[in-house]
C-alpha cells in the first residue's frame, strides 16, 4: 500500500516551498529592479546628448547606439546571474551548468574573434567621437561619405554612388574629411619664359576680389592667398594658391578660383602651359596653421 505523507512531512514540505519560493521571488524582484535602474542609466546617456548644439545633435544617433548596446549587454548579465543564482534553489547542481557555460564561451570567443573585435572598435568610434553619419571619411582604402554607422559596421557611399560596407574591426588608420575646416590647393603653371612676376601680381588682384566678393567670402575660413613658386620642372613654374573653407564648399571655390584664374590670365594675357592641377586636404582646426 503506498504509504501516506504525514502532517509533519507536509508541513516541512509547505515550509521547504514557502520558503524557497519567497527566495525565488525575492531573486527575481531584485533583477527587475536591477534592470529598471540599468535602463535608467543608460536613458540618461541619452538624455545628456539632447542639447541643442549642432554637435551634440550630431552625436545624438551615435549616443542611443551605445546606450542600446550598454542596456542589451547590462540585461542579458543581470538575467544569467538570476537564473543561475534561483538554480540551487530548485534543486540543480549549477557546477555542471557553470563549466558547460565556461566551455561555451571559450568555444564562442574563438569562433567569434571578428565578431567581438568590430564590436569593440565600433563602441570606440562611437564613445570617442571619431566621426557621425554624414561626415567624409576615408578608410581601409575607401573614400565616402558615411550613410550609417552602428557598432559593428560602418556603410559609406563612395565617389562612383556605390555603397561600401565596412566592418568596425577593419577601419585602422581613419581620415575624417569633415571636421572644423577643408583645404584647398590650386597650382597654376606658366610657360617658363613667362614672367613670374607678372603672373603672381595677376594672381594677387585675383586673390583679393575673390576675398572681398560678399557672395563667396561667408566660405572662407582663411584666404586665397598666394604662396608663390611651388616648383621649377620642364613644364614650366608652378605656382601655388591655398584656400580654408568651412565643411562642403570646399569643391565650388576651387572651380571659381580656377574660372577666375583663366578668365584673368586671359585679361592679363598670360598664357597657362598646362591644366591646372587641384590637391585638396582635409585636416583639424586644432593642427594649426
Amino acid at each position: 500500500m503506498p504509504q501516506v505523507p504525514t502532517f509533519q512531512s507536509q508541513t516541512r514540505w509547505v515550509e521547504l516551498v514557502w520558503t524557497r519560493g519567497l527566495r525565488i521571488i525575492f531573486i527575481f524582484v531584485i533583477a527587475i529592479l536591477a534592470a529598471r535602474v540599468w535602463k535608467a542609466v543608460t536613458f540618461r546617456l541619452v538624455e545628456i546628448s539632447k542639447v541643442r548644439t549642432r554637435g551634440a545633435q550630431m552625436r545624438e544617433q551615435q549616443t542611443r547606439t551605445m546606450a542600446g548596446l550598454l542596456y542589451s549587454v547590462g540585461v542579458g548579465i543581470i538575467g544569467a546571474v538570476a537564473v543561475l543564482t534561483v538554480l540551487p534553489e530548485l534543486g540543480f547542481n549549477v557546477t555542471p551548468v557553470e563549466a558547460a557555460a565556461a566551455v561555451a564561451s571559450l568555444a564562442l570567443g574563438f569562433g567569434a574573434q571578428n565578431l567581438v573585435k568590430d564590436l569593440i572598435n565600433g563602441f570606440f568610434i562611437v564613445f570617442e567621437d571619431q566621426f557621425v553619419v554624414g561626415d567624409l571619411i576615408q578608410a581601409h582604402g575607401e573614400i565616402g561619405r558615411v550613410e550609417h554607422l552602428s557598432i559593428r559596421r560602418t556603410v559609406i557611399r563612395n565617389a562612383v554612388g556605390a555603397v561600401v560596407t565596412i566592418p568596425n574591426g577593419m577601419i585602422g588608420q581613419l581620415a575624417n574629411l569633415s571636421r572644423d575646416w577643408s583645404q584647398v590647393f590650386v597650382d597654376v603653371t606658366i610657360p617658363s619664359d613667362e614672367l613670374v612676376g607678372s603672373a603672381l601680381s595677376a594672381l594677387e588682384r585675383i586673390a583679393a576680389d575673390f576675398r572681398s566678393d560678399q557672395e563667396w567670402s561667408p566660405a572662407f575660413v582663411d584666404g586665397p592667398r598666394v604662396l608663390g613658386v611651388e616648383s621649377l620642372s620642364l613644364d614650366g613654374v608652378v605656382l601655388r594658391l591655398q584656400i580654408r573653407t568651412i565643411l562642403n564648399r570646399k569643391d565650388e571655390v576651387a572651380r571659381e578660383l580656377r574660372r577666375r584664374i583663366k578668365t584673368g590670365f586671359e585679361e592679363s594675357h598670360i598664357p597657362l602651359s598646362q591644366t591646372q592641377n587641384i590637391e585638396l586636404k582635409s585636416q583639424a582646426a586644432s593642427a594649426g596653421s
